[in-house]
């Protein structure tokens, strides 16, 4: 297989990790015989000191042109603390995912043994939990008419949605669930607003054409504490925008550490993969960085172009690191490996260069992990 991939590897850690997850991919490409092509383009604060846009055009013509995107992180500081700043990094995201279609994000969430003493939740709770969220992208209070009076003491931030925005994203939902437990349920807030009046309505006429899915339905504040209370119960979350953006964010603390959760964004120009971390300019240059959630964003890539094995095999090699101990140190403060260091253990395991008998001391110099 042949593939042409636009790379952004954006602000603070985002070039880093992403290294990590192309070194991934090239390993899988060398194993399994593919050709993975890059191409590299600006967004967020590193476009805006370069070119003084978020999003230039030549990254859009870019995306737009390439089989998928592989994006790293967005953010910067000196745009975070200025509220009067007109020109910010997360405007290029959003301007992609307008331009690219981008109205379906999934994020799946699933937890890991060998993390379990890193969650506030408790063990118990987090057996068997594996899920994924549908988040609606395009629409809804994000991209709703924004005004602020003359006088700086009134703003409002519309909500709207329309019939086709919720129906495309609920199909794909619907769609998977089928694949998965045939659960999905929906998050709203329909008893105040009336676009989540409008979601429940249509999710209810759409489930008689899966009749083989069971559909329930929770209010907002009520699904935040089920995913602590009870995160087992979910197997596909269907969503709007902000609260999409608000509990996945909330579900990344049952798997004990931000860095390890991936994300797909598809629609009708493209499709994006991105660890759903920020930026992290505190780490940036250090080699710190958890880089599993971007390699892991590169395997949902490999899975959205129908290499189904060669992505399980990059999930099982992560899935080893971590059993072994072989973390960052956002995972373990005192005894951590390098960004770098776990990228290439990844890809030494998916080109099959396990070692027959572990030699740490190297591993931690950065030297092979199969001397």
């Amino acid at each position: 297989m042949e593939k042409r991939i636009a790379v952004i590897t954006g602000d603070g850690i985002g070039p880093e990790v992403t290294r990590q997850a192309i070194h991934v991919l090239n390993a899988v490409a060398s194993q399994f015989h593919h050709h993975f092509h890059y191409e590299y383009g600006l967004m967020g604060a590193d476009a805006i000191d370069k070119t003084g846009n978020p999003l230039p055009d030549a990254t859009i013509e870019l995306c737009l042109n390439s089989d998928a995107i592989l994006f790293g992180a967005i953010g910067h500081p000196k745009y975070d603390n200025d509220p009067d700043a007109k020109v910010r990094p997360e405007q290029g995201l959003l301007k992609l995912r307008k331009s690219l279609q981008l109205f379906a994000n999934m994020r799946p969430v699933t937890t890991y043994a060998a993390l379990q003493h890193l969650t506030p939740v408790k063990a118990k709770i987090l057996e068997g939990v594996d899920f994924i969220i549908y988040r609606e992208l395009t629409g809804g209070i994000y991209f709703g008419n924004k005004t602020l009076s003359a006088d700086g003491n009134m703003a409002s931030d519309d909500c709207a949605y329309t019939k086709n925005e919720i129906e495309r994203i609920a199909h794909l939902a619907f769609q998977a669930a089928r694949q998965r437990k045939k659960k999905l349920t929906l998050v709203d807030k329909a008893n105040v607003l009336e676009t989540s009046r409008l979601w429940r309505k249509l999710v209810r006429e759409m489930q008689a054409q899966y009749p083989d899915v069971s559909v329930d339905f929770l209010f907002v504040d009520n699904a935040a504490m089920q995913l602590i209370l009870n995160p087992a119960q979910f197997d596909v979350i269907l969503t709007e925008n902000m609260f999409g953006d608000i509990l996945s964010d909330e579900a990344s603390v049952l798997t004990g550490s931000l860095g390890l959760l991936p994300s797909a964004s598809i629609g009708n120009g493209g499709a994006l993969f991105e660890p759903i971390h920020g930026s992290y300019p505190a780490a940036a240059g250090k080699d710190i960085a958890n880089p599993l959630g971007s390699i892991l964003s590169a395997a949902m890539m490999l899975e959205h172009f129908g290499l189904k094995e060669e992505a399980t095999k990059v999930r099982l090699a992560v899935q080893w690191t971590l059993d072994n101990g072989f973390v960052t140190k956002d995972i373990d403060p005192m005894n951590f490996y390098f960004t770098s260091t776990i990228g290439e253990l990844v890809a030494d395991l998916v080109q099959d260069k396990i070692p027959t008998e572990l030699h740490p001391e190297n591993i931690e110099l950065r030297k092979s992990t199969i001397i």
